[in-house]
């Protein structure tokens, strides 16, 4: 069963690492994607990744916390393709720092890509899913929105505003027959993970039960499901893949 064939998906952040995997995932599953990152040429690799699977694919320039940006690309996509029937919310940036020590601007930056950055392409994309009658979005947050960090105030902060943000825009939009969810990934590995201390990245798995981190394509997974009629009765969630790090 080819689960999103005849669809197109908007993925942003999708340069790299879970957006990558996420874009390469969808395309597998049938959808033409719509690629956003600060700059075009950073898409390549992806770009290759999701042509080679036979589907198409088409790069946007985006900041997604500048709303002039964020409109003109979406309505961009929207002309170029016809219609947005995915939007995936990965643009993401971490700043970390003691509370004591962290600065207004590094507070600022998170917040603005993370949360105003989801709230930014959900509202310009949800007017064109509103009109069609339909459509699924996927934040991606993270688990330290749900369970807090040492030196992440801002993520943390950023990540549980998009998932009480996501919890509202699904009941906000569920009479048009839009659903949206969220995804907490744990520790994926990436390169950010690859470049840490061995005893860092035991202690990290000290706290999976799995032992083990996930892969990008692990959070692409959920991601798929949530974006196709499989969870077509699923709105308003959030599904943690994490390893059983976080329980409840």
């Amino acid at each position: 069963m080819i689960l999103l064939e005849g669809k197109t998906a908007l993925i942003t952040g999708a340069a790299r690492g879970i957006g990558q995997a996420i874009a390469v995932r969808l395309a597998e599953a049938g959808a033409d994607v719509a690629g956003c990152d600060l700059q075009v040429d950073w898409l390549d690799e992806t770009r290759a990744r999701v042509e080679a699977l036979g589907r198409r694919f088409e790069g946007y320039a985006m900041d997604v916390g500048n709303a002039e940006q964020v409109g003109a690309a979406v309505d961009q996509v929207h002309t170029d393709f016809g219609q947005i029937d995915v939007l995936v919310n990965n643009a993401g940036i971490t700043k970390d720092g003691l509370l004591a020590r962290m600065s207004e601007a590094d507070w600022d930056a998170v917040l603005d890509i993370n949360l105003k950055g989801t709230f930014l392409c959900t509202k310009a994309v949800g007017r064109h899913m509103m009109k069609q009658r339909g459509g699924t979005i996927v934040n991606i947050a993270s688990v330290i929105g749900l369970i807090g960090n040492a030196g992440q105030a801002n993520y943390g902060a950023s990540k549980a505003g998009v998932i009480a943000f996501t919890k509202s825009v699904a009941k906000e939009l569920a009479g048009r027959n839009v659903r949206a969810n969220a995804v907490a990934p744990g520790f994926i590995e990436t390169a950010m993970t690859d470049a840490l201390k061995e005893e860092v990245q035991q202690a990290m798995l000290n706290l999976i039960p799995l032992k083990t981190f996930g892969q990008p394509r692990d959070v692409a997974d959920v991601v798929l499901f949530l974006a196709s009629d499989l969870s077509g009765y699923v709105t308003g969630q959030v599904i943690s893949v994490c390893g059983g790090m976080v329980t409840s």
